[in-house]
């Protein structure tokens, strides 16, 4: 296993020498997520990525991570922690029963299921009311379930676009819960050509109502991980850094809060938002951004790691800084009531050997 802890106290800064990674904490965080009774967990595709972040019994942090290909989506419910990689959907499930612990981990995540999907760059991923797994299909532009016999089931399309195909025109990437339904996604552009979106970078970008099909608000710049919390529309405007809100009557993106990055990942818990920052990468996807002069007025460069921000007056009280080979992080999300969360993966030989029983049942009689 790969495990590495900060310092409670100051910014002191610690590196996992096996894939040279250096996280960097402020000071109250580490009693941040104490206070709030939770753990973290955020994915970094570019590095292929799970981190999960809690606290060891002396109050310092605990930094486990894995390795899967292309990790991106995230979605957490009870005991179950949902991920998309690079052509599979996978289920964990905690092992680790109430009050007990393995090793000092109170949460356990194991591999227990995967669907093998292809590579559709599935982006974000959530569970309806009825168990399904719902996920954003970027490749096909559309929202799909998972099957035991295909690739997936396409479930709705946004209606600018003429077809389902492979090719990538919108860039569909969001997808916001209600109630246990898609409610919201976000998509970069309207385009209905392959790969358009990258000429609607700047301005393109919206947000569609699944019900209506209507377009709720435009005029963004490459809009990520809209969120539903305590009833407001949250979404990260991520081609010029700021976190803020939908006024679905004005039709406006209401800003709350610069984040020195490009911006992707987003969870909540009370009236705190955590916030994904990510490095843009040098090219032609991230390069000619509003985000680089605001970059530029703010006097910063960009970052990669995650920021708390309180959401009454939106000051970012918190945060965590990655540097090192990880430089894009993906997704995040809060694990209420765990302490020091930990998962199995498949470079080493623990998963092998951790069993976990079931209740027994009994045989159906003829």
């Amino acid at each position: 296993m790969t495990e590495t802890a900060i310092a409670a106290s100051g910014a002191a800064q610690v590196t996992a020498q096996a894939t040279k990674v250096e996280l960097s904490a402020s000071r109250q965080f580490p009693s941040w997520l104490a206070e709030q009774k939770t753990s973290l967990a955020f994915t970094t595709y570019q590095a292929g990525k799970l981190f999960l972040i809690g606290l060891q019994p002396d109050g310092r942090l605990s930094i486990f991570e894995r390795t899967f290909n292309r990790c991106m989506g995230l979605w957490a419910a009870g005991d179950s922690l949902w991920m998309s990689t690079l052509y599979q959907l996978w289920r964990f499930q905690n092992a680790a029963q109430p009050g007990q612990a393995a090793n000092g981990y109170d949460r356990v995540y194991i591999p227990q299921m995967a669907y093998t999907t292809g590579d559709l760059d599935i982006h974000d991923v959530a569970v309806d009311a009825e168990g399904r797994a719902i996920f954003v299909n970027t490749l096909f532009g559309c929202l799909a379930t998972v099957s035991p016999e295909h690739s997936f089931i396409p479930l709705w399309q946004p209606p600018f676009l003429s077809k389902l195909a492979a090719e990538d025109r919108c860039h569909l990437n969001g997808l916001a819960m209600e109630n246990g339904r898609p409610r919201y996604v976000t998509a970069v552009s309207q385009s209905d050509v392959a790969d358009g979106w990258r000429d609607r970078r700047n301005d393109g970008g919206c947000v569609i109502d699944v019900a209506s099909g209507e377009i709720v608000v435009s005029g963004l710049s490459m809009p990520h991980s809209p969120r539903l919390h305590n009833g407001r529309l949250w979404l990260l405007d991520s081609g010029t850094g700021y976190f803020g809100y939908v006024d679905p009557e004005k039709g406006n993106f209401e800003r709350v809060a610069f984040c020195p990055g490009y911006l992707r990942g987003l969870s909540f818990i009370g009236n705190f938002a955590v916030v994904g920052l990510s490095r843009p990468r040098g090219n032609r996807t991230f390069s000619g951004l509003a985000l680089d002069d605001n970059l530029a007025k703010a006097d910063s460069d960009a970052r990669c790691g995650l920021m708390v921000i309180d959401l009454k007056s939106g000051d970012i009280v918190h945060w965590l800084r990655i540097e090192g080979v990880v430089e894009e992080l993906y997704d995040v999300v809060i694990l209420p009531g765990a302490v020091r969360p930990m998962a199995l993966g498949f470079k080493t030989d623990e998963i092998r050997r951790i069993l976990n029983v079931g209740e027994p049942g009994a045989l159906v009689p003829n």
